[in-house]
């Protein structure tokens, strides 16, 4: 167990806002300064986390700034054992919760996937997917990019033990890190379906469903932040 106020998963997953350089995208790609975004923020869990304190001390306008920028994105995260997947209570209760009937592997690196350099270029393709991105690194890692609702980059680095889940709609990419290997546990809901929608492709139901809980969320900070003032 980590220490009080530490959020065990930020040894698993860790995300920033990335810079615009066109360098190697396996580098980390930090702004300067560096700009982390935390797991919960990522998943839009802690402007409410964080309401009462700030209502506490009455800073409406620092409520603003700090949190207008990130609305609810929808990136879920967990900690799990990747030594012990097979038998590890809490991701079956995961996938029993959320209905993650499908699984299997996929490794990525050059001398395990065929078509490699082909495959890591389509990775990297902004895209977005009609159902939720499932992945779990068992071994390795490696970055999912997601945009955030100004457009800008947010890079989440998985690592060992590290899952998330990208909702449907979401438009993001991947690629590799320096170290060139991840092993991934995919899951799905029903027989899976892997089809990459490369932006644009705003008409899709699930862009536009994906958008317009965004837009829920955003409201929702709103009010609150209104509510704290």
């Amino acid at each position: 167990m980590g220490s009080a106020g530490k959020d065990d998963r930020e040894e698993v997953i860790q995300a920033w806002y990335m810079d615009d350089s066109d360098e190697d995208q396996r580098l980390p790609h930090h702004r300067d300064p560096k700009e982390f975004v935390s797991l919960d923020k990522l998943a839009g869990m802690d402007f409410f986390k964080n309401l009462k304190a700030i209502k506490l001390l009455n800073l409406s306008t620092c409520i603003n700034e700090h949190f207008g920028y990130l609305a609810e994105l929808g990136v879920l995260s967990w900690r799990l054992d990747a030594d012990n997947y097979e038998t590890d209570e809490e991701l079956k209760k995961i996938r029993e919760s959320r209905g993650y009937s499908y699984m299997d592997f996929c490794e990525v690196c050059p001398e395990k996937l065929p078509n490699y350099e082909q495959k890591i270029k389509n990775f990297f393709e902004e895209h977005l997917h009609t159902d939720e991105e499932i992945r779990y690194s068992v071994a390795g890692s490696g970055y999912f990019d997601v945009r955030d609702h100004n457009d800008a980059w947010i890079r989440v680095w998985v690592k060992k033990g590290g899952m998330i889940v990208l909702p449907a709609g979401i438009y993001h990419r991947f690629t590799l890190d320096t170290d060139n290997y991840i092993k991934a546990m995919r899951l799905f809901v029903g027989d899976p379906i892997w089809t990459p929608f490369n932006r644009p492709h705003d008409h899709l139901p699930a862009r536009k469903g994906y958008l317009e809980a965004l837009g829920k969320k955003e409201t929702a900070a709103n009010t609150a932040v209104d509510a704290a003032a």
